[in-house]
């Protein structure tokens, strides 16, 4: 699952935008939708990868089950998303270079899975050192 979700953030990556991507599974492993994080291709500062995952996934008529991968901790923003949905289990490739609201997920009954994944660590450390000003601007900062 998240191969899925670390293509899309390559790919944003090579679009010149933040490379975070995400997608979203069904209770049954099907993948339903995925996105990656296009503030800066499409000008949509609400377009994060969760939100184009949740976006590409089209109305469900529940979302008891299903998984939301993420290559980075989630935002307030998507971790908003999560909860108004009920999307059940986050996973996480990693949260060293951002910690969201993942711990606020949790304790509302998320059940969170935290990877700590090599390659997403290594994907957001060198865009951050390379990109600060992006960085910032996408989490808020600048």
């Amino acid at each position: 699952m998240l191969a899925t979700a670390l293509a899309e953030a390559r790919t944003g990556l090579a679009e010149g935008g933040v490379p975070v991507g995400a997608a979203l599974y069904g209770p049954d492993g099907t993948l339903l939708g995925r996105g990656r994080n296009l503030r800066v291709q499409d000008g949509d500062p609400s377009l994060h990868a969760e939100t184009a995952a949740f976006r590409a996934a089209g109305r469900q008529r529940s979302y008891r089950g299903t998984t939301m991968v993420t290559t980075l901790s989630p935002c307030w923003y998507c971790s908003g998303l999560v909860r108004q949905f009920g999307i059940s289990r986050v996973v996480i490739g990693e949260a060293r270079t951002f910690s969201g609201g993942h711990d606020w997920l949790a304790r509302h009954g998320v059940e969170i899975v935290l990877l700590d994944d090599a390659e997403c660590v290594a994907l957001m450390r060198d865009f951050v050192r390379d990109h600060p000003a992006l960085w910032n601007e996408d989490i808020g900062a600048g």
